[in-house]
């Protein structure tokens, strides 16, 4: 009879739980959320590159976005009732259900702003002279028959247009209520037209005034002119005239018309793509789709619709290209945060592994003695870890899941894979290295004595290698690849290779300073050099993730600090102080009695008034400058333009400088002005006085100082005078400043004065640059990688006081036995960790600088700060520079919290006795 297996009394992984519960609920805590910021990243990258396409394309005009499919009319050879027969409604919605279904994935038609109808690629001169004449010119009319018209207007007056008719050269037509006010036009009001071959005009009877829904929508604004009037400038030589240019909207019928008129009529289908579909793993299908139709086999599937000679037109491309820049210029910067953080959490959950075997390691080392084997032993450690990790990560990935729906899942799933791979290996693997064979007991493993093994210098060499080579290559080529990891990763590789360095130059100082303290007459110091200079030579993990995460703190602070200054800049640059109050048309002069009513509004501490005209040609003077077109001519109050000019920072000059002659008003063309220019003009203007002619008068200038920058204005040339030297002075801008400034207070301000100006603030520009969920995405990925960063080393602190925590309470209980008081208990422990924490505050913040400063010529931040706004053109790019709160408060902070953690630990072990520590027998 074979004997049945014994069954274990005690199943060895709840057995292992329930001795440590505390350490167990502890390590899945980590583990869950690890994973759920392992998994939350990649799924917060594809939640913000997704708003940030669909951002892009719902924001940006109709006129851009839309897919326009022309055609032109049935060919002439046809009959007349085959011409009117393909232009009628039915048959054009027919072609348009077509050409929906033609349309290459992932476009999608939004068929509520989508339209289609016959118009006039020609606009056609209104004959009657009761219409609005100015310069006696008759107005021209763009006529449409679009569809839809009931479901995207409101009805003020009349009917819609319903009847027309081809033969008779007659339509009914709306027009909208901005169109009927501008151009005179009422219910049964009959506007003509030409015809092409009848010396009988078309006659187009107005039967309803409209109010469009939606105005901003695309069936409107595609076409701005079916909406609002406009009064455009008549071009000829003849001098500056306006005329009138409006719409008039014809029943769905009336597109056969237009074959009779003189404006040369076309089919047209104009589809507004829908964008509430679209991921960021669609754009590069969305570009071969746009580019497929126009010019490719969609295409041609178009033409073999709508006809031979169809074209489309849209502006999609731009937009999609645009994303598309902004998302490689994002794409790389972020990935630095993600290898930073990715790495301190390795190496924390590598330290917390490292924590378990320590305190396991007699135990393990007892199993081995008496018969285990490693392959079973690191099964069961398996086991232990694997009960914890894999649901830990489960439900992190759960969690990410459901916190930022809408991305892809298989990124989310590898990344807590990995953390839920790493956090149940990392144990068994420790565990196993270090019992492969069986242990004797020998000295300690001192810090100051150790001596790195040639793995070890293999490794190390190999990552100095991989760093070096990572910083050369963004270094010439910038972070232009977002898919060279290995540039990515740059600062994580140079923060590790200085902390290995850092590791093996650390015993020198501990030894240099423990010889003086031998003579001191307390113990104390000496002690505590020696207890760190006896650290066990695992205690350089600590190191490793601390440096990485100063490091990564400091890059991502210096980002954010960068992306703030460069955004305050171009606002400031753009509006020239706090506030700006200008006319809403060009050379408006400021209405008297403003400026000291904005003096009077809540908050502002300084004002001047400037006279701005555009446009000064230049003379040749005696420098060798390329020939400068007009520019504009400023003339200042000096001493309150200079202080304004002194708080900004652009061209801060001596108000001396500007020293008014005394001769304003006057009309003197030999006079000579001081005069502050530009790099430009002064270059073009040389060093001899020149004449200026300009409204404001005719003078002489001669360059007194030359600035690149000033804040009247935001472009490149000027040429800045004394406003009271002018022979005209009318000031038409004023600037105001001040820390709380009250935008309402000062438009209210203003607009007592006049409301035909209007006032531009600083801190209204700068939050319109943050104009993309892509650019407040990628910020917030810095934001929690620095919160997560930090989270990170505290936690490495604190796991590196815990692996040594029974030996030091040891140490207290033994010499508190010879006569050691609590308080000098206490400066022991803040002394012993000391020198570690001097040597990651120091050391992370030295790495942090160097990795700053060795970077920086491959990172352009401009993109990611105004992506593509016009205060870019201002500014002399963005770079990556060090902040010193991100390099200082981290660093710091890591000094306080080992000295805070050391004092609770001494704290703790005076309360608790010390019958536990002194027992004979135990481990030391």
């Amino acid at each position: 009879m074979s004997a049945e297996p014994v069954r274990a009394v005690a199943p060895w992984v709840r057995t292992r739980l329930r001795t440590a519960p505390g350490a167990a609920w502890a390590f899945s805590l980590l583990v869950l959320v690890t994973a759920f910021l392992a998994a939350a990243l990649p799924r917060a990258v594809d939640v913000y590159e997704t708003e940030g396409l669909r951002h892009d394309l719902a924001t940006a005009p109709p006129r851009l976005t839309v897919l326009d499919i022309t055609s032109p009319p049935p060919p002439p050879d046809l009959a007349r009732e085959s011409r009117e027969a393909g232009m009628r409604p039915d048959q054009l919605a027919k072609d348009r259900a077509e050409l929906e279904k033609l349309l290459p994935a992932p476009l999608r038609v939004d068929p509520e702003e989508s339209v289609h109808g016959v118009r006039t690629v020609q606009r056609v001169i209104g004959l009657d002279p009761w219409l609005p004449q100015p310069y006696k010119l008759p107005p021209e009319f763009t006529l449409t028959a679009p569809s839809g018209l009931a479901e995207h207007a409101t009805v003020r007056e009349g009917r819609l247009p319903t009847k027309a008719d081809p033969a008779e050269g007659t339509s009914e037509a709306a027009v909208t209520v901005e169109t009927a006010k501008s151009l005179r036009l009422k219910v049964g009001s009959v506007v003509h037209v030409p015809a092409r071959f009848s010396s009988t005009p078309l006659a187009v009877t107005v039967t309803g005034i409209v109010e469009p829904v939606r105005s901003q929508g695309g069936y409107w604004s595609a076409e701005p002119l079916l909406r609002t009037p406009v009064y455009a400038l008549k071009p000829g030589g003849d001098g500056t005239r306006f005329y009138w240019q409006a719409a008039l909207l014809l029943a769905p019928a009336g597109g056969p018309v237009l074959l009779s008129g003189t404006g040369d009529p076309e089919l047209y289908w104009r589809l507004a793509p829908a964008s509430g579909h679209l991921t960021a793993q669609d754009e590069p299908r969305l570009s071969a789709a746009i580019a497929s139709l126009s010019g490719g086999p969609g295409l041609v599937k178009v033409r073999e619709a709508v006809g031979r000679s169809g074209a489309v037109a849209t502006g999609l491309d731009e937009l999609v290209g645009a994303y598309r820049s902004l998302r490689a210029a994002v794409a790389p910067v972020v990935a630095v945060a993600t290898f930073g953080i990715g790495a301190v959490a390795a190496v924390v959950l590598a330290m917390t592994g490292g924590l378990f075997a320590g305190r396991r390691a007699a135990e393990l080392a007892l199993l081995r003695s008496r018969g285990g084997s490693v392959a079973g032993i690191g099964v069961r450690l398996l086991g232990e870890t694997g009960v914890l990790a894999l649901p830990a990560a489960g439900l992190g990935l759960l969690l990410a899941t459901l916190a930022l729906p809408g991305a892809r899942f298989l990124p989310a799933l590898l990344a807590a894979g990995a953390v839920a791979l790493l956090a149940v290996a990392v144990l068994p693997l420790r565990a196993l290295f270090l019992h492969r064979g069986p242990l004797t007991h020998g000295g300690r493993e001192d810090l100051a004595d150790a001596r790195p093994s040639k793995g070890r210098t293999v490794a190390e060499l190999t990552l100095l290698v991989l760093a070096v080579g990572a910083v050369v290559a963004l270094r010439r080529r910038g972070t232009a690849d977002a898919g060279d990891y290995l540039v990515s990763a740059a600062p994580v590789l140079v923060a590790l290779i200085a902390a290995l360095v850092l590791v093996r130059l650390y015993p020198l100082p501990l030894r240099w300073a423990a010889r003086p303290a031998r003579r001191l007459r307390g113990a104390v110091g000496y002690l505590s050099l020696a207890r760190a200079g006896r650290s066990s030579a695992t205690g350089t993990l600590p190191l490793l993730a601390l440096l990485v995460a100063l490091t990564t703190a400091a890059f991502g602070g210096s980002v954010l600090a960068g992306v703030a200054d460069a955004r305050d800049r171009a606002a400031l640059r753009e509006t020239g102080a706090d506030a700006r109050v200008v006319g809403n048309a060009e050379a408006m002069p400021l209405p008297a009695g403003l400026a000291r009513a904005v003096r009077g509004a809540a908050g502002v501490r300084d004002v001047t008034t400037f006279q701005v005209e555009y446009g000064i040609p230049l003379p040749v003077g005696t420098g060798r400058a390329a020939e400068t077109r007009g520019v504009p001519l400023i003339g200042v109050e000096p001493e309150s333009y200079e202080r304004i000019a002194r708080r900004t920072g652009f061209g801060p000059f001596a108000a001396s400088l500007l020293k008014s002659t005394g001769t304003g008003g006057r009309i003197d063309p030999e006079r000579v002005l001081p005069a502050v220019a530009s790099p430009g003009v002064a270059a073009r203007l040389g060093t001899e006085p020149q004449e200026i002619a300009a409204a404001a008068g005719t003078f002489k200038v001669r360059i007194v100082a030359v600035r690149t920058a000033t804040p009247a204005l935001s472009g490149a040339d000027f040429l800045l005078v004394n406003g009271a030297d002018l022979t005209n002075r009318a000031d038409t801008a004023l600037l105001a400043s001040g820390p709380s400034l009250d935008g309402g207070a000062l438009r209210k301000a203003v607009a007592a004065k006049s409301p035909d100006f209007s006032v531009a603030l600083r801190t209204e520009r700068r939050a319109a640059y943050v104009d993309s969920p892509m650019q407040s995405g990628a910020e917030s990925i810095y934001l929690a990688a620095i919160g997560a960063g930090a989270g990170y080393a505290v936690l490495a602190v604190l796991l590196s006081l815990l692996q040594t925590s029974p030996e030091r309470a040891t140490l207290l209980a033994r010499l508190r036995t010879m006569g050691l008081t609590r308080r000098q208990g206490r400066r022991l422990l803040g002394l012993e960790a000391l020198p570690q924490a001097l040597l990651a505050a120091v050391g992370g913040t030295l790495v942090g600088w160097a990795t700053i400063l060795l970077l920086a010529p491959g990172v352009d931040l401009g993109r990611l700060a105004l992506s593509a706004t016009p205060g870019l053109a201002g500014l002399d790019g963005v770079p990556l520079r060090a902040d010193p709160w991100s390099l200082g408060l981290p660093a710091a902070g890591v000094v306080v919290l080992a000295g805070a953690a050391a004092a609770v630990q001494a704290w703790w072990s005076g309360r608790r006795g010390s019958i536990k520590e002194l027992r004979a027998g135990d481990a030391r």
